[in-house]
């Protein structure tokens, strides 16, 4: 049985904070994994291979328009997280799950693409991670595995401020590669239907029961 954290808006302090405690408590025994759903805060976050040049605005720039900076021990490059963005953190026992790291990005990819195929989108992988309608990323993946515990995890763009990928070369792309599902569809999706679409592909992908504790 896996927990189901689904929250609304949340800091990304307060999530990684969130995850670090769920890590241990998967890696002790003490529960057999969890996923947290929720949208971030605005917030720019910088992996273990950013390039700080990737970063294009400045602190006082970030600081005006109210969006954090962060670094952190994903991997990946830099990307931006906010509202309008499904982010979802799975905290998985890999070897239950008889996977390896790279065969855990690809469920993780699949689960988006079967979302995305709901809303009659044509989701695909480009290496290294990450899911792409046509030439455009839509969804980022940037994870880590610690004591073959996985934690950290995607990011799909429902409908958040676009104007905010201008600020960075998200995962190392110039902006206009970026892509939301408003832009693809015309019109937003119900962020509350896609949260609910992509628990169902995570079941069935990932094999897992989920039990919702808020």
């Amino acid at each position: 049985m896996c927990l189901l954290y689904s929250f609304g808006r949340v800091s990304y302090t307060k999530a990684l904070s969130l995850q670090m405690e769920l890590h241990a408590r998967c890696v002790s025994g003490e529960i057999s994994g969890a996923l947290i759903l929720l949208e971030h805060d605005p917030v720019i976050t910088m992996g273990v291979k950013t390039r700080r040049e990737n970063v294009l605005a400045s602190p006082e720039t970030l600081e005006a328009r109210g969006i954090e900076l962060v670094e952190i021990d994903r991997g990946g490059d830099v990307t931006y997280h906010g509202p309008g963005q499904l982010v979802g953190y799975p905290i998985l026992r890999l070897r239950e799950l008889g996977s390896d790291v790279h065969g855990y990005l690809r469920l993780l990819e699949e689960t988006i693409i079967l979302t995305l195929a709901d809303f009659g989108l044509t989701g695909h992988r480009n290496p290294p991670a990450g899911v792409w309608v046509e030439n455009r990323k839509v969804c980022s993946i940037g994870i880590a595995v610690r004591k073959w515990v996985s934690y950290h995890g995607f990011a799909l763009n429902v409908d958040p401020d676009m104007s905010h990928f201008a600020l960075i070369n998200p995962c190392g792309l110039n902006s206009a590669r970026i892509t939301s599902m408003r832009e693809l569809l015309g019109v937003a999706p119900d962020m509350s239907r896609v949260r609910a679409v992509f628990v169902d592909k995570f079941v069935e992908v990932f094999g897992l029961k989920l039990d919702p504790t808020c």
